[in-house]
């Protein structure tokens, strides 16, 4: 692990996987779980998913709650092994159960979406709390939505936003647009466009084209934010990317009626976002990645309908 890291020698990643392997080879479960990594992202090896797998299910029979994880992720996604929810979610409890707190998230969405598992908002509830409480924001957002649309538990503004604020102080984008809809539309709570407008932003920075095509929408009426159309048509620019009909057909419809001398403004400006975009999706995803020597995080639930 000192190759792997770099610490008091120069980093070398076959080197890395020479020892980790030689321990593996003996029965060390968490060198075991590193070499499934390692497999799995191609690191100091020819990427293997299958290979992968394999050292993960011999430490996970181990006991080893992190490799439980990884391999319940596997079969999530059907990496390395045929897709199986059912399977997923057997090495999602038995990781949860030990307090892993990605097997914890996990859990919960499964259970909210019924994959390999009974459909249970209130079991998808309870497993939220649990890794929410450890502080994980993919958690802390979906515990937010479900206060929010009373989905396994009593509709809670209150609530919805203490965890979705929870979730977004973390820069946590789904969390950032759902935050950012609760202040617009006034759901429970006194309607702010302002305060709506500053969380749109933080989302709309982090990539999140929901929140781009409404920070798009305040800057063209002036809601929450002076009235500026070149900022306007850049942000539509971005959120048509995703090719939806909605999106692109809105910027198009704001091209024409402001005219070619802002819309070249507005492709400027828009280039100028893009790049600071990506800088902010790459620390994001760098950040996350210290976080754990595990796969990526769990997805979101559906987040708020916008206004």
């Amino acid at each position: 692990m000192l190759y792997a890291r770099g610490r008091d020698v120069t980093e070398n990643d076959q080197e890395a996987v020479k020892w980790v392997r030689k321990a593996a080879e003996q029965g060390q479960f968490y060198a075991q779980c590193s070499l499934g990594v390692m497999y799995a992202t191609g690191k100091g090896v020819v990427k293997d998913p299958a290979e992968a797998v394999k050292w993960y299910r011999q430490a996970a029979e181990q006991g080893y709650a992190s490799a439980q994880f990884n391999l319940g992720l596997m079969n999530y996604k059907g990496e390395g092994v045929s897709k199986d929810p059912a399977e997923a979610a057997k090495w999602f409890r038995k990781a949860a159960e030990q307090g892993n707190v990605f097997a914890e998230s996990y859990l919960g969405v499964i259970y909210a979406a019924g994959e390999g598992v009974a459909k249970d908002r209130v079991e998808a509830v309870k497993w939220y709390r649990m890794a929410a409480e450890q502080g994980d924001a993919d958690a802390q957002c979906n515990l937010g939505v479900s206060y929010s649309l009373g989905q396994g538990v009593p509709k809670d503004a209150k609530e919805a936003e203490k965890w979705l604020r929870k979730a977004a102080e973390q820069g946590h984008a789904t969390a950032l647009y759902n935050l950012g809809d609760m202040y617009c539309s006034g759901a429970g709570m006194p309607k702010n466009l302002a305060e709506a407008v500053k969380w749109y932003r933080k989302a709309a920075d982090q990539g999140d084209t929901d929140a781009q095509f409404n920070l798009g929408q305040m800057y063209a009426t002036g809601q929450g934010v002076r009235k500026d159309e070149i900022e306007a048509l850049a942000w539509r620019n971005l959120s048509a990317i995703s090719g939806d009909a909605d999106a692109v057909r809105s910027r198009e419809s704001l091209a024409r009626r402001v005219g070619k001398q802002k819309t070249y403004a507005a492709q400027r400006r828009s280039m100028e976002l893009l790049k600071q975009i990506e800088v902010n999706k790459a620390a994001h995803a760098e950040a996350l990645a210290a976080l754990s020597d595990t796969a990526a995080p769990p997805p979101s639930e559906t987040p708020i309908a916008s206004p």
